[in-house]
C-alpha cells in the first residue's frame, strides 16, 4: 500500500521561496481546501493566529501527480549541506550527451534567473554530468 506524501523544507521565507520553487518546477499554489472560499477564512476556522498567517507557503503539481510542497518558517537558519536534496530532471540520461546537456543548461539558466546560483557544475570522465545549486536561502540541488 502506498500513501501520498510531500517535501517540507523549513526556511526563513516562505513566500519567497514558494515562488522560487513555483517557478523552478512549474507547479500552483495549493487550492483553498474544500468547503472555505479563501485562505484566511480556514486559518480563521482553525485559529491559526494572525501574527503566523504568513509562516507557511504550499505548492501542488498542476497535474495531481507529483509531490506537494511545503514552506515552513523556521526561525534558525540552514547551517550545514542538505542530506536530502531535489534534482530537476532537465536532460535525461538516457539522451545522447548533445541532447541531454543543452536541455540541462536550458534549465540551469531559468532556475538561474529565478534566482538560484550556481554551486559547481561536476563532470564524469571529462564529460559534463550535472550542476549542483542552491536555492535562494541556500538548499542544494541538482539539475541533470
Amino acid at each position: 500500500m502506498t500513501i501520498v506524501w510531500g517535501v517540507t523544507v523549513d526556511c526563513a521565507d516562505p513566500k519567497r521561496l514558494a515562488a522560487f520553487w513555483r517557478e523552478a518546477l512549474g507547479y500552483v499554489d495549493a487550492p483553498v481546501p474544500d468547503g472555505f472560499a479563501t485562505w484566511e477564512e480556514w486559518l480563521i476556522r482553525w485559529e491559526v493566529p494572525e501574527d503566523e498567517w504568513n509562516d507557511g507557503a504550499y505548492l501542488v503539481d498542476p497535474d495531481g501527480v507529483r509531490p506537494s510542497l511545503s514552506f515552513l518558517k523556521v526561525p534558525e537558519p540552514k547551517v550545514v549541506k542538505n542530506r536530502l536534496h531535489i534534482d530537476l530532471k532537465a536532460g535525461g540520461r538516457d539522451q545522447p550527451q548533445d541532447v541531454r546537456w543543452p536541455q540541462v543548461a536550458a534549465t540551469v539558466q531559468r532556475v538561474l534567473d529565478a534566482g538560484a546560483t550556481v554551486v559547481r557544475e561536476v563532470a564524469v570522465g571529462g564529460v559534463p554530468s550535472h550542476v549542483i545549486m542552491a536555492d535562494p536561502e541556500g538548499n542544494e540541488f541538482c539539475v541533470v
